[in-house]
């Protein structure tokens, strides 16, 4: 009774604290009182995370895509401190220091074709944003200095930062910021379950790839410097590439001498069974963005990668990429990514999610039996079950039913009964599922326990 007494006090002051100070991302502020508690997680062992209380979770959704190698990994922390001990900090303006360097000619040994040239930030938005403004300025160097614009795909979520923001295709998260940086246009997407076009077919009919020439060609092929898109697009739910598509998008910015940037926030470092998910599809981009998975989040990083043809004016005379981040390639990140590297290498935790990818989605196909049920669809160790009103016309649910569905239902009931995952209507309501990558039949049989039940009661409610 004591630990249970002194786990809840510890809970109520953490609670009181945050309300009085803590400023939470993308969070409803205003739902937080004296009577709606914050949930507070304290610590993490393996695929699961414990909350201020004691309570264990199942954390579906691996923090936020990152957690690839589970928590509580003692030899991440290790090389932590290691580093931090050596060296804690130093900065890769004009200097490097030896992580930065082991790291980055890890990483290009890692990706296909010529990224070999590694820029590194801290983020993903800041890696996105970084690529754009490297095509940017490469354009400028080789004498095409109108070509400044960027195309991505509707729905789809690049990041938080003016640029990045600029680049996402969410309306609801850029209307508070407009008017942004100039010159991102948006294409489809690639939601075969919802397009009017292909839905019904055997296969994509690929306009989806094409609205993107038509883009090129409305604004002016000598204007755009790049495309960018997710190999597995995250917001709206886990939209696949259908067969043939990357490979077309590749095609297009070769014949309009445009440049591909493959953007791995969420794809790489093992979540679709590949290092860089651009592998799984036999693709080579000019760029990839990546960040979340390089250290399994146990410190922040990311890094744009670009070929060797996008560093060759930059190599010539005084020409300098006009663009740095004091935090880019920290020491103690570093440290923790190659950490994170070997421990990726010797568990083979990228063979572990090729050998239990099918098992997952078989497991997650159970609930197609559920009436709210319209699709399951994803890759690897990465999926969204879409929710429908009716499943045989997939009419989907109003504005005020989602509001109620997923806010006011399913995000509280799925925590309390023991499961992290992300209820979202960035698009149609989906449920989306990214346990690290160490999970296997037993978390997967969990993760459908937890939900059969809920959604049954959602489909009751509703």
């Amino acid at each position: 009774m004591t630990t249970q007494a002194s786990g809840t006090d510890r809970h109520a002051e953490l609670n009181k604290k945050a309300r009085e100070h803590l400023w939470l991302h993308f969070t409803r502020m205003g739902a937080y009182n004296e009577h709606q508690e914050v949930p507070v997680i304290e610590r993490g062992e393996g695929a699961y995370v414990y909350d201020a209380r004691g309570k264990r979770y199942l954390d579906g959704l691996s923090g936020l895509f990152v957690v690839q190698a589970g928590h509580g990994r003692k030899e991440l922390a290790e090389a932590a401190a290691r580093q931090a001990e050596k060296l804690a900090y130093f900065p890769i303006w004009s200097y490097a220091h030896p992580g930065s360097i082991e790291l980055a000619d890890r990483l290009a040994g890692y990706t296909p074709g010529d990224l070999n040239r590694v820029f590194f930030t801290t983020g993903g938005s800041e890696a996105v944003e970084s690529a754009w403004k490297l095509a940017r300025q490469y354009f400028k160097a080789i004498g095409q200095p109108t070509r400044y614009k960027v195309i991505s795909r509707s729905i789809a979520y690049h990041g938080t930062t003016l640029g990045a923001l600029s680049i996402t295709g969410i309306p609801s998260i850029r209307q508070q910021f407009e008017p942004l940086v100039p010159g991102a246009r948006k294409a489809m997407n690639t939601n075969r379950y919802r397009c009017s076009d292909c839905q019904h077919l055997d296969a994509c009919s690929l306009r989806c790839a094409d609205s993107i020439e038509q883009v090129i060609e409305f604004e002016g092929p000598e204007t755009v410097a790049a495309v960018y898109v997710e190999p597995v697009q995250n917001s709206g739910g886990c939209f696949t590439p259908p067969e043939g598509y990357l490979e077309r998008v590749r095609e297009i910015c070769d014949r309009y001498g445009v440049l591909m940037v493959s953007d791995e926030v969420i794809c790489a470092f093992g979540r679709l069974g590949e290092m860089f998910a651009c592998n799984r599809y036999g693709v080579v981009p000019d760029m990839i963005t990546c960040a979340k998975g390089m250290t399994s989040g146990y410190s922040p990083i990311g890094a744009m990668i670009a070929s060797d043809r996008l560093m060759e004016p930059f190599l010539q005379g005084t020409a300098t990429f006009s663009h740095g981040i004091t935090f880019g390639g920290h020491p103690v990140s570093a440290a923790v990514a190659l950490a994170n590297l070997d421990l990726f290498e010797r568990e083979d935790l990228i063979g572990h999610v090729r050998a239990n990818e099918s098992a997952f989605r078989a497991t997650l196909e159970t609930l197609r039996d559920l009436p709210i049920v319209g699709d399951i669809r994803g890759e690897g160790y990465f999926y969204a079950i879409e929710l429908v009103r009716d499943r045989a016309t997939r009419e989907t649910f109003s504005d005020d039913e989602c509001e109620f569905l997923l806010r006011g239902f399913l995000s509280p009931a799925l925590f309390d009964a023991g499961l992290i995952c992300r209820a979202d209507d960035r698009g149609d309501p989906v449920i989306q599922l990214s346990p690290p990558l160490i999970c296997g039949q037993q978390q997967f049989d969990e993760i459908v326990s937890i939900m059969r039940p809920v959604l049954e009661e959602a489909w009751a409610k509703v």
